[in-house]
């Protein structure tokens, strides 16, 4: 079973690697005919919601400011889009990008939530692939991602234009597993959670790669990228399952019916961890939403971020 799964993976990744050749960026797998369906939900909503209508909400100039951090001696290069609005504090999104991206990955949305008056911060997590920040993808893993983050968190905390009470971590794909983890270590930090595709598949991935920890070589190929022993060392025991739970407030889940690279049947066992998860399924949505699907995936974060009061009407 285990060796039929990673069969499959591999064959998505051999078909990644083309594409990436011809100008695909990671996050991005086009799919058509795009509409969205709720699945399992912890929340009473109704089915058949009406489009929420952002061109009714007031929208405002932004402003672009680069910060950097640092996380064990190494940078963490980043971008802050910061709305000029009345207010001197703004609530804040932290955007993680997956596997090999970089903060150019969530533009599209960064600057929707500046034109809506939510700051958003994007930057590239050390030995992301082709980033700004410092490190090697070879010294990358999961947990060294969540480091970085958990420095972000921290440090957005006392940025000046930031609503400390309003921060909310938002992923694609390894970073939706990352900004998972992080938001359950830092319940009382984190107002918010939205998920895109997270790669929940990590543990497992490894595991059909390698029989043993004593297997892993110092670099391997991995996906799209060159990876190295600390990504399989950290996620060998680890039960990512049973620690996001641990995050109770409302979570959205977003994940694409034909999504190819992570199996829609791992956000689909987190909803069911989840206390609270609104978990949709944009239908003919591959591993990144564009198009039709990118505005599916708008219309039901924004209604998230209105209900959770990060949005002002």
């Amino acid at each position: 079973m285990k060796r039929g799964r990673w069969a499959g993976m591999a064959l998505a990744a051999i078909v990644i690697a083309v594409v990436v050749i011809i100008g695909y960026q990671p996050d991005q797998d086009p799919g058509p005919s795009i509409s969205s369906s709720k699945h399992s939900s912890r929340t009473q909503r109704t089915e058949g919601m009406d489009s929420m209508n952002l061109e009714e909400l007031p929208t405002y100039d932004y402003r672009q400011q680069e910060i950097e951090l640092y996380n064990q001696n190494q940078r963490i290069y980043g971008i802050a889009y910061i709305p000029e609005t009345d207010n001197a504090r703004v609530p804040l999104v932290i955007c993680s990008h997956g596997l090999g991206g970089s903060y150019h990955s969530n533009l599209e949305y960064a600057e929707q939530f500046a034109q809506h008056g939510i700051a958003a911060y994007c930057f590239d997590f050390r030995g992301g692939g082709g980033s700004r920040s410092e490190g090697s993808t070879t010294e990358m893993s999961v947990m060294t991602e969540v480091s970085d983050l958990e420095t972000v968190l921290e440090a957005a905390k006392e940025w000046k234009f930031v609503d400390h009470e309003k921060i909310v971590l938002f992923g694609t794909s390894q970073g939706g597993i990352v900004s998972a983890i992080t938001a359950a270590r830092h319940t009382e930090d984190v107002e918010g959670l939205v998920l895109l595709y997270p790669a929940f598949l990590v543990h497992d991935a490894v595991h059909d790669m390698f029989q043993s920890l004593e297997e892993v070589p110092n670099q391997f190929s991995f996906m799209w990228i060159t990876a190295g022993r600390p990504y399989v060392e950290d996620m060998w025991d680890y039960d990512v399952y049973g620690e996001i739970g641990n995050y109770r407030d409302r979570v959205l889940l977003l994940h694409g019916s034909r999504d190819g690279i992570v199996p829609i049947s791992y956000s689909e066992q987190a909803a069911a961890v989840y206390e609270s998860a609104e978990y949709y399924v944009i239908e003919g949505a591959g591993h990144g939403f564009h198009g039709t699907a990118f505005e599916e995936a708008k219309d039901h974060i924004f209604r998230y971020l209105q209900e959770m009061d990060i949005l002002q009407p």
